[in-house]
């Protein structure tokens, strides 16, 4: 007897809803299990992620696309530390319009969802159904990836992450900001459009630090945080809850394999965690979509999509982009965490190296900026 769903999707964020339609496009049939809750309005959600190009051109094939109040263009980045070196990246030099585009998550994730209720292959169920394939797209505490026996290698961070919502004095002029200093990284992500004077906060710091600061009476948390952006913005005011939460680097040991119901594969958090002082989280989650679609859609017709061969492709060659991304956000957090004198001096000098480098210093801006998206099937009228 068939299963009735070619695929089970367990997670329905913003990772598993887009897996969700671009599969449904395929004219595969989907069962996306939901089980998160909305906020209630006392909790607000202050999350913003700076999504590339690669992450854009796919969310665009399923016209869930922000609009751009929420999706702010980024047309320069700029990075500093507590030595006064500085690195700039600007749009214009790399012959685009925006660098990447910081995006309001709670109207992203009504976009998808909107998009899911409308999808005629796609039913929301509140648990686990019998298909070809599972994916797990739960996120870092991933219950199904115990269930399937998956190790989870956790390197802890000795920093937490605070996040907030702040209005400024100043209008961002479209610049992401960010400070490397006292151990400590500051990131203020502009918010509201182009002439917005709103912006996404993201403080990494120590476990005692990072509470301190949620816990101080807003006046003091905006005192506190003017001094650490030397006002760059002007005076700021705080117009959200703060959110606190440990930061870690991990990854599954396994991203794919079989179990007595049928195929299983790991996508977005389930499969992998990175700091987010690169902001690139969310864009690997969509690349394991991007990935995994691809193969799904060029798979041989007589090839089941929970066959073997073709998750171990995926596997390795979404393990291959964490590497390399993952890797390189560990490596920048360990050198700019440093206390040791030694290491703030080559930090220096390189930063004020790489400023000057010319072609490696575009390189690495067209690989912040996510390479060249991948295409999945256009999705069909029904959506």
């Amino acid at each position: 007897m068939s299963k009735p769903y070619d695929i089970c999707i367990r997670g329905a964020g913003i990772v598993g809803r887009t897996l969700a339609l671009h599969l449904a496009a395929l004219r595969l049939r989907v069962a996306l299990v939901a089980q998160d809750k909305l906020l209630s309005p006392a909790h607000s959600d202050v999350r913003a992620y700076a999504l590339s190009p690669a992450s854009r051109s796919l969310l665009e094939r399923l016209r869930c696309w922000p609009d751009p109040a929420a999706a702010t263009a980024v047309t320069r980045m700029q990075i500093e530390d507590d030595t006064g070196a500085c690195v700039q990246f600007d749009a214009a030099a790399q012959g685009v319009a925006a660098l990447n585009w910081i995006v309001d998550v709670p109207v992203l994730e009504q976009l998808l969802a909107e998009a899911v209720r409308f999808q005629p292959l796609i039913d929301v169920v509140d648990n686990p159904q019998a298909a070809e394939l599972t994916v797990v797209c739960e996120g870092r505490a991933s219950s199904t990836r115990s269930e399937f026996g998956v190790e989870f290698e956790v390197t802890k961070y000795a920093q937490w992450a605070l996040a907030a919502r702040v209005s400024c004095t100043q209008g961002h002029a479209q610049v992401a900001r960010q400070w490397f200093a006292n151990g400590e990284i500051l990131a203020l992500l502009p918010l509201d459009g182009a002439a917005g004077r709103q912006c996404a906060l993201v403080w990494s710091a120590s476990p005692e630090r990072a509470q301190a600061l949620q816990a101080m009476e807003s006046a003091e948390f905006c005192e506190a945080l003017e001094a650490a952006c030397a006002q760059v913005l002007g005076p700021l005011t705080l117009c959200s809850e703060r959110k606190v939460w440990p930061l870690q680097a991990a990854q599954a040991r396994h991203w794919c394999g079989s179990s007595a119901s049928g195929s299983w594969v790991l996508a977005g958090d389930a499969a992998h965690n990175v700091h987010p002082l690169a902001g690139q989280g969310l864009n690997l989650g969509l690349g394991d979509v991007a990935e995994l679609v691809q193969l799904l859609e060029q798979r041989p017709y007589w090839r089941s999509v929970g066959d073997h061969r073709l998750l171990r492709r995926y596997e390795r060659a979404r393990k291959a982009d964490y590497a390399v991304v993952g890797g390189s956000g560990d490596a920048l957090q360990q050198v700019f965490q440093s206390p040791l004198a030694s290491v703030q001096k080559l930090r220096q000098l390189g930063m004020r190296g790489f400023e000057r480098s010319g072609r490696l210093k575009q390189w690495v801006a067209r690989q912040a900026m996510g390479g060249l998206p991948k295409h999945p099937a256009t999705p069909s009228s029904s959506h």
